[in-house]
């Protein structure tokens, strides 16, 4: 049977990872929905001329926003589908970009309710990562008590169970 960590993590990076790819894939196509495509392309303007640095730069809010959304597809499908290491190396980017898209609208001046998702899966990622590496804790082992040579049974073994009197 799998432990309780196992199954948190699993849970964990099955549901951002999904969560991620329909967030990049709104980001790159108006085919899920049109209205949060279009809700999209407006905040990603916004950032843009919020930051004047990344037009010197070169980056416009297409390729800003084309690029987040291409990292959160991949990183999203690598959560779901890979196991193993890669898993926190998608962790790891994702909660990257969700620190940069709480800068991005705390630099707007956006109120709460329209980047509380992000703080939400910010967290949610963090804490699937650390439990992710915490270690595997061993299962206790079984011990034999010897007692004059010769082997005893462990004492919580030998205790009757509880409204129970032994008798011999």
């Amino acid at each position: 049977m799998a432990s309780p960590r196992t199954i948190t993590i699993v849970a964990l990076s099955v549901a951002l990872g999904l969560f991620f790819v329909f967030m990049g894939t709104i980001k790159l196509t108006p085919r899920l929905s049109k209205d949060a495509y279009n809700e999209m392309k407006r905040a990603y303007k916004s950032y843009v001329r919020a930051l004047p640095m990344l037009k010197k730069m070169g980056i416009s809010s297409i390729m800003l926003r084309k690029s987040i959304g291409t990292l959160e597809v991949a990183s999203g499908i690598v959560m779901t589908l890979v196991p193993g290491r890669p898993k926190d190396v998608a962790n790891f980017l994702l909660l990257l970009l969700v620190l940069a898209v709480l800068f991005f609208h705390q630099l707007v001046g956006d109120p709460l309710k329209r980047y509380a998702h992000a703080l939400v899966f910010g967290i949610l990622l963090t804490c699937r990562l650390l439990i992710a590496r915490q270690p595997e804790e061993p299962l206790p082992e079984k011990r034999t008590l010897t007692v004059n040579g010769e082997e005893q049974p462990p004492l919580a073994e030998e205790a009757p169970e509880k409204g129970k009197i032994k008798v011999s």
